[in-house]
Parts: structure tokens; C-alpha cells; sequence
């Protein structure tokens, strides 16, 4: 089994996580039904409208 020589610093250990940690805006389609912006592959939060048909009565 290896084993490390040295211990791994606080800041090579933070600096390596934080690689991961990056944050991205989500991406948003317009609804084709009203024109607001909806996560893709989700019914549009305020006409109610999924693939151009009404999926929840709003």
C-alpha cells in the first residue's frame, strides 16, 4: 500500500477541493409559450406549458 512521505498541507488540500467547488449561473431556455425564462426539459413555471402544450392548468 503507498504511503505518503510527507503530510499534505492545509492549503494544498483547500486549493485542490476548491477546483471542484466553482459555481455556474443555471441555464435557462425561453418558454414558447410566454416568453419567460424556465429550466430546459421543465414545465414553465408560470403559464404551466411543457413542448408547446398545457401540462398544469394555471
Amino acid at each position: 500500500m503507498a504511503v505518503p512521505k510527507r503530510k499534505t498541507a492545509k492549503s494544498a488540500t483547500r486549493s485542490r477541493r476548491s477546483a471542484n467547488m466553482k459555481m455556474t449561473a443555471k441555464t435557462l431556455v425561453k418558454c414558447s409559450n410566454c416568453g419567460e425564462f424556465a429550466l430546459p426539459h421543465h414545465v414553465c413555471a408560470e403559464c404551466g406549458h411543457y413542448k408547446g402544450r398545457e401540462v398544469i392548468a394555471k
